[in-house]
């Protein structure tokens, strides 16, 4: 009883979300078009499938990702063992971020645009050739940024030296890199930090921090997503600098 009562909180709670889009759409299809939403008896069952499908998800993140992420975090780093933390976070930030629908979906669009821009033979092998290496590199990038999270928290540095420096190098290969990979580096920044990734990075810094002592989770804890952000786009330039110059 006591499941179903927090399903329908969280179902209450993502339609709570999805309020200010509905008023938005609704404020201009209304005033500012005149006009009815076309097909308007499907979009309110899309409506329907969308809280569903959010309270779902959001439901299953605190019953599976969160507590898988933090007691991964917490075994290892109660058995003592650097190496395996070590792998364990490359390999959770290189699989989580190969698996990100949203960065499949960008990396095909950015083979489709590289393919009609001649920037690489317009078949379908040349395409997925592009798009893998897009996706592989995006997700060791991710991978690696993870590992030197991890290391920050168990040697307490500071964040913000990091990111600073992170974006600076960002701004240096800007200047070298091929125009036509820059937005895509950018972008590749943004959707790695997405529905797979985000959840169980999260939960495995704050979980870390929980158990290290003299770590506190609200300082060291979080910062991790940072990292995925900031780095595909350092890989991308330097991947765009390599393979397309």
């Amino acid at each position: 009883m006591s499941a179903i009562n927090k399903l329908l909180h969280a179902m209450l709670n993502s339609f709570k979300d999805l309020i200010p889009i509905i008023l938005v759409v609704s404020f201009f299809e209304i005033f500012v078009l005149h006009q009815a939403p076309a097909e308007l008896g499907s979009i309110l069952v899309g409506v329907v499938f969308i809280v569903l499908g959010l309270t779902f998800f959001v439901f299953g993140l605190e019953m599976g990702l969160f507590p898988i992420g933090e007691s991964l975090a917490e075994a290892l780093a109660r058995k003592g063992s650097v190496f395996w933390l070590v792998i364990f976070s490359f390999s959770l930030g290189f699989g989580t971020t190969l698996a990100e629908p949203a960065l499949t979906a960008v990396a095909n669009e950015a083979a489709q645009v590289a393919a009609n821009a001649g920037a690489i033979e317009s078949n379908q092998q040349s395409m997925s050739s592009y798009a893998m290496g897009l996706r592989i590199t995006v997700a060791i990038s991710v991978g690696l940024a993870i590992l030197l999270g991890v290391i920050r928290i168990l040697k307490g540095w500071p964040i913000h030296y990091l990111i600073i420096g992170g974006y600076v190098l960002v701004m240096i290969l800007t200047s070298f890199a091929p125009a036509n990979i820059i937005g895509i580096a950018y972008d590749s920044g943004g959707v790695t930090t997405s529905t797979i990734t985000v959840p169980l990075v999260t939960a495995l810094g704050v979980g870390l921090a929980s158990v290290i002592k003299g770590r506190n989770p609200m300082v060291d804890g979080f910062g991790l997503i940072a990292f995925a952000s900031l780095s595909p786009m350092i890989f991308v330039l330097l991947y765009g600098m390599v393979f397309l110059n």
